[in-house]
Protein backbone atom coordinates (compact mmCIF):
# COMPACT_ATOMS: atom_id res chain seq x y z
CA UNK A 1 0.00 0.00 0.00
CA UNK A 2 1.24 3.51 -0.81
CA UNK A 3 1.40 5.94 2.07
CA UNK A 4 -1.48 8.31 2.51
CA UNK A 5 -0.98 11.87 1.29
CA UNK A 6 0.80 13.91 3.93
CA UNK A 7 1.98 10.84 5.83
CA UNK A 8 5.33 11.32 7.52
CA UNK A 9 5.07 15.11 7.61
CA UNK A 10 4.43 17.31 10.57
CA UNK A 11 1.19 19.35 10.63
CA UNK A 12 3.18 22.55 9.89
CA UNK A 13 4.89 20.92 6.90
CA UNK A 14 1.60 19.61 5.60
CA UNK A 15 0.07 23.08 5.77
CA UNK A 16 2.87 24.62 3.67
CA UNK A 17 1.74 22.74 0.60
CA UNK A 18 -1.87 23.82 0.95
CA UNK A 19 -3.22 26.43 -1.51
CA UNK A 20 -3.31 30.01 -0.25
CA UNK A 21 -0.76 29.54 2.54
CA UNK A 22 1.74 32.04 1.02
CA UNK A 23 -0.98 34.60 0.36
CA UNK A 24 -2.29 34.11 3.88
CA UNK A 25 1.19 34.68 5.31
CA UNK A 26 1.63 37.87 3.30
CA UNK A 27 -1.79 39.09 4.37
CA UNK A 28 -0.97 38.43 8.02
CA UNK A 29 2.33 40.28 7.67
CA UNK A 30 0.55 43.28 6.13
CA UNK A 31 -2.13 43.09 8.77
CA UNK A 32 0.56 43.28 11.42
CA UNK A 33 1.10 46.92 10.50
CA UNK A 34 -1.19 49.41 12.15
CA UNK A 35 -3.52 51.50 9.94
CA UNK A 36 -1.57 54.60 10.98
CA UNK A 37 1.77 53.18 9.79
CA UNK A 38 0.25 52.03 6.49
CA UNK A 39 -1.25 55.49 5.96
CA UNK A 40 2.10 57.13 6.77
CA UNK A 41 3.95 54.93 4.27
CA UNK A 42 1.34 55.63 1.61
CA UNK A 43 1.56 59.39 2.18
CA UNK A 44 5.36 59.23 2.12
CA UNK A 45 5.27 57.35 -1.17
CA UNK A 46 2.77 59.82 -2.61
CA UNK A 47 5.02 62.69 -1.58
CA UNK A 48 7.90 60.97 -3.38
CA UNK A 49 5.82 60.70 -6.56
CA UNK A 50 4.96 64.41 -6.39
CA UNK A 51 8.61 65.35 -5.82
CA UNK A 52 9.78 63.28 -8.80
CA UNK A 53 7.05 64.79 -11.00
CA UNK A 54 8.04 68.29 -9.86
CA UNK A 55 11.70 67.64 -10.71
CA UNK A 56 10.72 66.34 -14.13
CA UNK A 57 8.60 69.42 -14.88
CA UNK A 58 11.43 71.68 -13.66
CA UNK A 59 13.84 69.98 -16.07
CA UNK A 60 11.41 70.55 -18.94
CA UNK A 61 11.25 74.24 -18.01
CA UNK A 62 15.06 74.35 -17.89
CA UNK A 63 15.16 72.78 -21.35
CA UNK A 64 12.90 75.52 -22.75
CA UNK A 65 15.17 78.16 -21.14
CA UNK A 66 18.33 76.49 -22.53
CA UNK A 67 16.94 76.27 -26.07
CA UNK A 68 16.00 79.95 -25.91
CA UNK A 69 19.52 80.82 -24.69
CA UNK A 70 21.11 78.82 -27.51
CA UNK A 71 18.94 80.60 -30.07
CA UNK A 72 19.79 84.05 -28.65
CA UNK A 73 23.52 83.33 -28.53
CA UNK A 74 23.50 82.01 -32.09
CA UNK A 75 21.77 85.22 -33.20
CA UNK A 76 24.36 87.38 -31.39
CA UNK A 77 27.34 85.53 -32.85
CA UNK A 78 26.15 85.94 -36.43
CA UNK A 79 24.90 89.51 -36.07
CA UNK A 80 27.00 92.37 -37.50
CA UNK A 81 29.65 93.64 -35.07
CA UNK A 82 28.55 96.53 -32.83
CA UNK A 83 30.62 98.86 -30.67
CA UNK A 84 31.69 97.22 -27.42
CA UNK A 85 29.55 98.40 -24.45
CA UNK A 86 30.87 101.51 -22.73
CA UNK A 87 30.73 102.51 -19.04
CA UNK A 88 27.04 103.41 -19.26
CA UNK A 89 26.21 99.74 -19.83
CA UNK A 90 28.53 98.15 -17.29
CA UNK A 91 26.23 98.28 -14.25
CA UNK A 92 24.16 95.13 -14.09
CA UNK A 93 25.88 93.52 -17.08
CA UNK A 94 25.10 89.79 -17.13
CA UNK A 95 26.06 86.82 -19.24
CA UNK A 96 22.42 86.28 -20.22
CA UNK A 97 22.23 89.76 -21.69
CA UNK A 98 25.67 90.16 -23.32
CA UNK A 99 27.69 86.92 -23.49
CA UNK A 100 28.97 86.12 -27.01
CA UNK A 101 27.82 89.42 -28.51
CA UNK A 102 29.73 90.25 -31.69
CA UNK A 103 31.62 93.48 -30.95
CA UNK A 104 34.40 95.66 -32.32
CA UNK A 105 37.04 97.80 -30.62
CA UNK A 106 39.27 100.58 -31.94
CA UNK A 107 42.28 101.92 -30.04
CA UNK A 108 45.81 100.85 -29.20
CA UNK A 109 47.24 98.05 -27.09
CA UNK A 110 49.17 98.91 -23.94
CA UNK A 111 52.80 97.89 -24.16
CA UNK A 112 54.32 95.28 -21.83
CA UNK A 113 51.10 94.32 -20.06
CA UNK A 114 50.36 90.82 -21.36
CA UNK A 115 48.77 88.26 -19.07
CA UNK A 116 49.01 84.59 -20.03
CA UNK A 117 46.14 82.38 -18.88
CA UNK A 118 46.48 78.60 -19.01
CA UNK A 119 44.30 77.02 -21.71
CA UNK A 120 43.60 73.80 -23.57
CA UNK A 121 42.35 74.16 -27.15
CA UNK A 122 42.07 72.10 -30.32
CA UNK A 123 45.75 73.04 -30.86
CA UNK A 124 46.79 71.46 -27.56
CA UNK A 125 47.86 72.90 -24.22
CA UNK A 126 49.21 76.41 -23.85
CA UNK A 127 48.00 79.90 -22.97
CA UNK A 128 45.56 82.64 -23.89
CA UNK A 129 47.35 85.96 -24.40
CA UNK A 130 45.34 88.79 -22.79
CA UNK A 131 46.47 92.31 -23.67
CA UNK A 132 44.74 95.50 -22.48
CA UNK A 133 43.53 97.90 -25.17
CA UNK A 134 42.94 101.58 -24.48
CA UNK A 135 39.96 102.30 -26.73
CA UNK A 136 39.39 105.52 -28.62
CA UNK A 137 36.45 106.08 -26.26
CA UNK A 138 38.79 106.27 -23.25
CA UNK A 139 38.17 103.00 -21.37
CA UNK A 140 40.26 99.83 -21.27
CA UNK A 141 39.22 96.37 -22.46
CA UNK A 142 41.18 93.17 -21.98
CA UNK A 143 41.51 91.51 -25.38
CA UNK A 144 42.17 87.81 -25.63
CA UNK A 145 44.33 88.01 -28.75
CA UNK A 146 44.39 84.23 -29.03
CA UNK A 147 46.26 81.06 -28.16
CA UNK A 148 50.00 80.35 -28.00
CA UNK A 149 51.57 76.92 -27.34
CA UNK A 150 53.56 76.15 -24.22
CA UNK A 151 56.94 76.68 -25.88
CA UNK A 152 56.03 80.29 -26.83
CA UNK A 153 55.11 81.34 -23.27
CA UNK A 154 58.32 83.26 -22.45
CA UNK A 155 58.21 85.12 -25.77
CA UNK A 156 54.76 86.56 -25.13
CA UNK A 157 55.31 87.22 -21.41
CA UNK A 158 58.14 89.58 -22.42
CA UNK A 159 56.50 90.95 -25.58
CA UNK A 160 56.97 94.69 -25.95
CA UNK A 161 57.54 97.42 -28.50
CA UNK A 162 55.03 96.17 -31.08
CA UNK A 163 51.89 98.14 -30.24
CA UNK A 164 52.58 101.62 -31.56
CA UNK A 165 50.05 101.47 -34.41
CA UNK A 166 46.28 101.87 -33.86
CA UNK A 167 44.32 98.64 -34.02
CA UNK A 168 40.76 97.60 -34.79
CA UNK A 169 39.63 94.33 -33.22
CA UNK A 170 36.50 92.29 -33.83
CA UNK A 171 35.46 89.43 -31.62
CA UNK A 172 33.05 87.96 -29.09
CA UNK A 173 32.28 89.63 -25.76
CA UNK A 174 32.88 87.36 -22.78
CA UNK A 175 32.00 87.94 -19.14
CA UNK A 176 34.80 87.86 -16.53
CA UNK A 177 35.74 84.47 -15.05
CA UNK A 178 36.54 85.22 -11.39
CA UNK A 179 38.40 82.91 -9.04
CA UNK A 180 40.30 80.46 -11.18
CA UNK A 181 39.92 77.10 -12.89
CA UNK A 182 38.84 73.69 -11.66
CA UNK A 183 40.48 73.11 -8.25
CA UNK A 184 43.07 75.80 -9.05
CA UNK A 185 42.89 79.37 -7.82
CA UNK A 186 44.51 82.23 -9.67
CA UNK A 187 47.83 83.25 -8.09
CA UNK A 188 48.36 86.91 -8.97
CA UNK A 189 51.55 87.19 -6.90
CA UNK A 190 53.08 84.21 -8.69
CA UNK A 191 51.70 85.33 -12.07
CA UNK A 192 49.86 82.03 -12.50
CA UNK A 193 46.43 82.40 -14.08
CA UNK A 194 43.84 79.70 -14.69
CA UNK A 195 40.85 81.85 -15.62
CA UNK A 196 40.31 85.19 -17.29
CA UNK A 197 39.47 87.14 -14.14
CA UNK A 198 39.21 90.70 -15.44
CA UNK A 199 39.12 92.47 -12.06
CA UNK A 200 42.09 90.55 -10.63
CA UNK A 201 44.19 91.01 -13.77
CA UNK A 202 43.38 94.74 -13.91
CA UNK A 203 44.39 95.19 -10.26
CA UNK A 204 47.61 93.24 -10.74
CA UNK A 205 48.56 95.27 -13.83
CA UNK A 206 47.54 98.61 -12.29
CA UNK A 207 44.84 99.28 -14.89
CA UNK A 208 41.92 101.66 -14.37
CA UNK A 209 38.65 102.31 -16.22
CA UNK A 210 38.54 98.64 -17.18
CA UNK A 211 35.40 97.06 -18.67
CA UNK A 212 33.94 94.12 -16.67
CA UNK A 213 34.31 91.85 -19.70
CA UNK A 214 36.98 90.74 -22.12
CA UNK A 215 36.85 90.15 -25.88
CA UNK A 216 37.91 86.97 -27.65
CA UNK A 217 39.52 88.24 -30.86
CA UNK A 218 38.44 86.58 -34.09
CA UNK A 219 40.92 84.89 -36.39
CA UNK A 220 43.11 87.36 -38.27
CA UNK A 221 43.60 85.12 -41.28
CA UNK A 222 47.33 85.86 -41.25
CA UNK A 223 48.52 82.79 -39.33
CA UNK A 224 51.22 83.09 -36.71
CA UNK A 225 50.74 83.57 -32.99
CA UNK A 226 48.64 84.34 -31.02
CA UNK A 227 45.99 82.32 -32.88
CA UNK A 228 42.56 83.92 -32.54
CA UNK A 229 39.11 82.63 -33.42
CA UNK A 230 39.26 79.56 -31.19
CA UNK A 231 36.26 80.39 -29.00
CA UNK A 232 34.18 77.26 -28.44
CA UNK A 233 30.47 78.03 -28.06
CA UNK A 234 28.72 74.99 -26.61
CA UNK A 235 25.87 74.54 -24.16
CA UNK A 236 25.21 71.28 -22.34
CA UNK A 237 21.56 70.40 -22.89
CA UNK A 238 20.66 67.10 -21.21
CA UNK A 239 17.49 68.39 -19.58
CA UNK A 240 15.19 66.08 -21.57
CA UNK A 241 17.13 63.02 -20.39
CA UNK A 242 16.95 64.25 -16.79
CA UNK A 243 13.19 64.90 -17.13
CA UNK A 244 12.54 61.40 -18.48
CA UNK A 245 14.59 59.95 -15.60
CA UNK A 246 12.51 61.76 -12.98
CA UNK A 247 9.22 60.84 -14.67
CA UNK A 248 10.31 57.18 -14.83
CA UNK A 249 11.11 57.17 -11.11
CA UNK A 250 7.70 58.74 -10.42
CA UNK A 251 5.96 56.03 -12.48
CA UNK A 252 7.90 53.23 -10.73
CA UNK A 253 7.06 54.57 -7.28
CA UNK A 254 3.41 55.04 -8.24
CA UNK A 255 3.30 51.43 -9.46
CA UNK A 256 4.84 50.23 -6.20
CA UNK A 257 2.18 52.11 -4.23
CA UNK A 258 -0.66 50.77 -6.38
CA UNK A 259 0.51 47.11 -6.34
CA UNK A 260 -0.84 46.23 -2.84
CA UNK A 261 -4.22 47.81 -3.65
CA UNK A 262 -4.56 45.96 -6.95
CA UNK A 263 -3.30 42.73 -5.39
CA UNK A 264 -5.78 42.98 -2.53
CA UNK A 265 -8.71 43.47 -4.87
CA UNK A 266 -7.58 40.53 -6.96
CA UNK A 267 -7.50 38.23 -3.90
CA UNK A 268 -10.96 39.40 -2.86
CA UNK A 269 -12.57 38.43 -6.19
CA UNK A 270 -14.96 35.48 -5.71
CA UNK A 271 -13.87 32.18 -7.19
CA UNK A 272 -15.79 30.99 -10.27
Amino acid sequence: MSPAPGAGRTPAEARIGQPGICSLAASRQDAGRSPASRLFLALLGLLGVLVFLGLGIWQLERRVWKLDLIARVDQRIHAPAADAPGPGNWVGMTAAGYEYSHVRLAGHFLDGANTLVQAVTELGGGYWVLTPMRTDRGFVVLVNRGFVPQERKAEFEQESGSFAAPAVIGGLLRISEPGGGFLRNNDAAGNRWYSRDVAAIATTRGLTDVAPYFVDAEASGMGGWPRGGLTVVTFRNSHLVYALTWFTLAAMLAAALAAPIIGGRWRQRPAR
